[in-house]
């Protein structure tokens, strides 16, 4: 499959397409959607404390039968009930059914109490008590992240953050910061051109681009973020949905379509 495995700073590999379940709710309907993506070619599965559904994610995990290895799992510290990480991370587990992550996130800058280098040196801790396999940080601005990097003795792996070409320009300096000190972007929300504010500058181009490859206009934008050097986290309760994310991988975009996108994105900027 072209969505390859992705190396991170920690030396693990991470896949480099999940199934979150952020929206997914809780009851019956997460363990069916995690339990579907993970028989649809998913095999990152993306959920935090703050979803209420990693007990959901534990069931779903066990009742596929799948090992350990062959399962990514992402959790997040939310400050849920004002817990601190030590706890929260344990309750984490339990909730899953795990004995370790293979990545936990500090899910916002806001959360690390009383800053950030006090909180970061808590994840180390994470990790180097064998909770979870490498550790990093989600919606991180760059001054956040060189807070973070001036003190830290373990980088972080990755900066999970809301990316599509409305977004682009406004979130390129993190990007940009990222990649110059080995820390991979993880994408939520790429389809939001489609899905949330459809109508605007970007429908012409993306269905100019999908018509070329045969493909959706959701596979498009997915085979753009992956252009950018993003993993893409992603979700749907309709299999077939699943299904072609995945063959989104196949898709390789010319230059001149990521530029037609990008300038397209830039014209209806979110302020």
């Amino acid at each position: 499959m072209p969505w390859e495995p992705i190396k991170l700073n920690s030396g693990h590999y991470m896949p480099s397409i999940a199934f979150g379940t952020w929206k997914t709710g809780n009851g019956q309907g997460p363990v069916d959607q995690v339990k579907q993506a993970l028989g649809s070619g998913y095999n990152h599965i993306d959920t935090a404390q703050a979803y209420k559904n990693e007990e959901e994610t534990g069931v779903a995990l066990k009742e596929t039968g799948l090992s350990r290895s062959d399962v990514f799992v992402t959790t997040k510290y939310s400050g849920t009930n004002g817990l601190d990480i030590p706890t929260s991370i344990k309750n984490s587990l339990s909730n899953l059914g795990l004995s370790d992550v293979d990545l936990y996130l500090v899910h916002a800058p806001r959360l690390a109490v009383p800053d950030i280098p006090t909180c970061w040196a808590q994840m180390e801790k994470v990790q180097d008590d064998g909770l979870a396999k490498s550790i990093g940080i989600s919606n991180f601005g760059v001054k956040d992240m060189e807070t973070l990097v001036a003190s830290a003795r373990i980088k972080p792996t990755v900066n999970q953050i809301l990316l599509h070409p409305y977004v682009y320009e406004r979130q390129k300096p993190i990007l940009e910061y990222a990649a110059k000190n080995g820390i991979i972007i993880e994408a939520y929300s790429a389809l939001i051109p489609i899905t949330k504010s459809p109508g605007g500058p970007l429908d012409k181009p993306l269905n100019e681009i999908a018509a070329k490859f045969g493909a959706t206009t959701e596979q498009i934008l997915m085979a753009w973020t992956k252009a950018k050097g993003a993993v893409v986290v992603t979700s749907s309760s309709k299999k077939t949905r699943l299904q072609g994310y995945i063959a989104a991988g196949d898709i390789t975009l010319s230059s001149e379509d990521i530029a037609t996108i990008d300038a397209a994105g830039a014209l209806g900027e979110e302020k």
